[in-house]
């Protein structure tokens, strides 16, 4: 059940900074903190301020003063959780943000669980589940395109795409139940077969939300990147080239690398988190076999495979085996040790695989630029790219997506049965229901608190 109380949280990181802030919300809020706070012009009242004001001052106990500080007001509605909103910013040392939460608390406010006034912004209207679920992500995010993504969803743009299906979904069921109440004014002659073409369309365009919600997920948490070749082609010094130091071992003994190795990297403002394998041969050594079938593993699972050709050697039957498993998956070749002389060209690996093959040398750290040239090209403008469209990121959004779509093709089953329209307007009803638990519209209380425990106290 919804809390009006006035609530209190420190709304910055627990550590020895230049700022620190109290956040304080509810009903109460400002005469809570009017108690402890001293301004510096006499006679300036709290309560008595405009909203959106500043004010300096001291927070007091009794005749103690414990900070010198500027408090913000701001009024609800127009507050972050529409409640009557101050913020105290007071220097940012542990000790005196907590004795200030402490005076607040014993002043009338509790302490804020974790993720409530992003909660009471959401119960009281302000915004929608999918943009509360945004604000974390935007906490969270890792790179320019996650960032992008995350304050395009926090203005709104998953709630204005699921309302708009909604409301068409809403249309029919309206339509139907008008019909039946009133068969002599409104005729279902005919509907059926507008129904299934109506319906169609919104599968498709939910179709197509769930395949781009692949790339949604690469913009959240970055690109699966894994290393794979052979024994000693140099995966690892690649890796290090990256890395910019030594991350990963390197000699000249075959199967160094047993197990992965996971960095994350930034790279044009794209995120990779790069995986390190054991090199792909046939081998007796039981855990050298466990290293290449965790590298298969990873390879099967990555979003973008490098794979790293010793150029100096001639390509052998390990090798084949690994372009045999590369054919379907987003693969670039770099053409590695070029320093030496070139036994493999980019001739041969256009011939055998129809993909992009860059020369590099780990070693001397070239063709660094040229790959990531590459992944640009891939992921930014090529084959997987995204734009200004709207992804689904979020897993729940996700699998509410896959259940309306069911629930759709339910409708379109029984139509092709000819059963009775009622019949259509239950699973239209479920697919709207579906939609509805992405925005929050018919979600379970016990599911709205799961989320927002994923926040941090002072959000």
């Amino acid at each position: 059940m919804f809390r009006s109380d006035t609530i209190a949280a420190v709304a910055t990181p627990m550590s020895s900074a230049g700022i620190g802030i109290i956040r304080v919300s509810g009903e109460e809020a400002v005469s809570v903190v009017e108690q402890i706070f001293c301004p510096a012009k006499k006679g300036k009242k709290l309560s008595e301020q405009d909203t959106y004001t500043i004010h300096y001052g001291t927070i007091v106990d009794g005749e103690k003063v414990l900070d010198e500080v500027i408090v913000l007001l701001m009024r609800g509605p127009h507050s972050y959780t529409a409640e009557d909103t101050v913020e105290i910013d007071c220097h940012g040392g542990v000790y005196v943000m907590n004795q200030i939460l402490q005076l607040v608390i014993q002043k009338g406010a509790r302490v804020a669980d974790p993720g409530e006034f992003t909660k009471r912004a959401f119960l009281n209207g302000r915004i929608d589940l999918s943009q509360a679920e945004a604000v974390i992500d935007v906490i969270h995010a890792q790179n320019d395109y996650a960032l992008k993504s995350s304050i395009g969803q926090l203005k709104g743009s998953v709630l204005r795409l699921i309302r708009e299906i909604r409301e068409e979904i809403l249309y029919e069921i309206a339509y139907i139940e008008s019909a039946l109440d009133d068969p002599e004014h409104i005729s279902l002659d005919g509907y059926a077969e507008k129904l299934r073409i109506k319906t169609k369309e919104l599968i498709l365009n939910m179709e197509q939300l769930l395949k781009e919600s692949q790339q949604g997920k690469i913009l959240r948490e970055g690109i699966r990147t894994a290393i794979i070749g052979k024994p000693n082609a140099g995966k690892s010094s690649l890796l290090n080239a990256l890395m910019g130091e030594e991350r990963a071992i390197v000699t000249e003994i075959e199967g160094t690398t047993r197990d992965t190795l996971e960095e994350q990297i930034r790279l044009r403002g794209l995120t990779l988190q790069m995986i390190d394998t054991a090199g792909i041969r046939k081998t007796v050594d039981r855990i050298e076999q466990l290293g290449v079938e965790r590298a298969k593993q990873v390879m099967e699972e990555a979003d973008l495979v490098l794979y790293v050709v010793d150029a100096s050697c001639p390509l052998d039957e390990n090798d084949k085996e690994i372009i045999a498993l590369l054919q379907d998956k987003n693969v670039i070749v770099l053409l590695n040790k070029t320093d030496l002389t070139e036994v493999t060209s980019k001739e041969q690996m256009r011939e055998l695989m129809d993909k992009p093959v860059v020369s590099v040398s780990a070693k001397e750290e070239r063709g660094i630029d040229q790959l990531a040239d590459k992944i640009e090209h891939m992921f930014l403008i090529g084959e997987v790219s995204w734009n200004d469209e709207v992804f689904l990121t979020n897993i729940r959004h996700k699998t509410s997506m896959e259940h309306a779509k069911i629930s759709l093709q339910k409708v379109l089953e029984s139509i092709a049965l000819g059963m009775p329209e009622d019949f259509f307007s239950i699973d239209l009803m479920d697919a709207y229901e579906e939609l509805g638990k992405i925005v929050g519209e018919s979600v379970e209380e016990d599911l709205v608190n799961k989320i927002f425990q994923k926040f941090c106290m002072g959000k």
